[in-house]
């Protein structure tokens, strides 16, 4: 992922209700949610959400498809990926880590050990 993706993404997460509809699109799995069922479940106005949804399918973030009649949205977990990617891709001073999870407290760093803090 380059920058002007990765602040395309940041730019449509930073807003209240597109964080909340991504956050249950993510919970829903690839199966993703109906427009329908997502705005019941936010408490928003179709209109409201339909601008929301654009914003993040926009971003790349959620991908929508028909299916009959409904609008089926998904996350895209190959852009989540991306962006955690290259949020953290400078972690360790840019040497690679292992452990369960990089750079997290207990993790062991090539370039320098972590002290937990």
């Amino acid at each position: 992922m380059d920058s002007p993706a990765a602040i395309s993404a940041l730019a449509a997460l930073a807003q209240e209700s597109r964080l909340a509809a991504f956050r249950l699109l993510v919970q829903a799995g690839p199966a993703g949610l109906a427009a329908s069922k997502i705005a019941e479940a936010l408490g928003l106005a179709p209109s409201s959400l339909s601008f929301h949804l654009k914003e993040l399918t926009h971003a790349g973030l959620v991908v929508p498809r028909q299916e009959g009649r409904f609008v089926i949205y998904a996350a895209k977990f190959d852009t989540i990926d991306a962006l955690l990617g290259f949020l953290t891709e400078n972690c360790c001073g840019g040497a690679p880590c292992t452990g369960v999870t990089a750079c997290a407290p207990g993790a062991v760093c090539a370039a320098a050990p972590h002290t937990g803090t």
